[in-house]
C-alpha cells in the first residue's frame, strides 16, 4: 500500500506537479494514471497506481518521524532563539567527551 508518491529523484510529487490523471484499463486490471513534471528536478515522470491504494492523501507529504503526541510538546516550545541556538553551541564547544549517560541510549 502506498502511503506517498515520489519522483525518480526521491522527491514527493504535490498535487500541482500532476499535468495528467486518469484511469487506464489494462486486462481486466485498471490503475490511475499520473503523468507528472517533478518540481524539485523537473524532470517528467509517469506513475501507475492501483486504484484499491489510490486516494487524494497520496499528494500529501511524508510526516517523518514525529509522533502526534511529539508534535504537540513542539508546537508549545516556540521558534528557537539566537540565544538558545548560542547557548548549545558554547555548551558543545566545552565538550571533551559524550556523557556516559548518553552514550547508554
Amino acid at each position: 500500500m502506498k502511503t506517498c508518491l515520489k519522483c525518480r529523484c526521491g522527491e514527493h510529487i504535490a498535487q500541482r506537479d500532476v499535468m495528467q490523471r486518469r484511469t487506464v484499463n489494462y486486462g481486466k486490471s485498471s490503475y490511475v494514471y499520473l503523468k507528472f513534471r517533478c518540481s524539485h528536478c523537473k524532470k517528467p515522470g509517469e506513475l501507475y497506481v492501483k486504484p484499491e491504494d489510490w486516494n487524494d492523501n497520496l499528494f500529501q507529504a511524508d510526516k517523518g518521524e514525529v509522533t502526534l503526541s511529539e508534535q504537540k510538546r513542539f508546537s508549545h516550545l516556540g521558534d528557537i532563539t539566537f540565544d538558545e541556538m548560542r547557548y548549545v553551541h558554547s555548551e558543545l564547544e566545552g565538550l571533551t567527551r559524550i556523557p556516559s549517560n548518553l552514550l547508554e541510549e
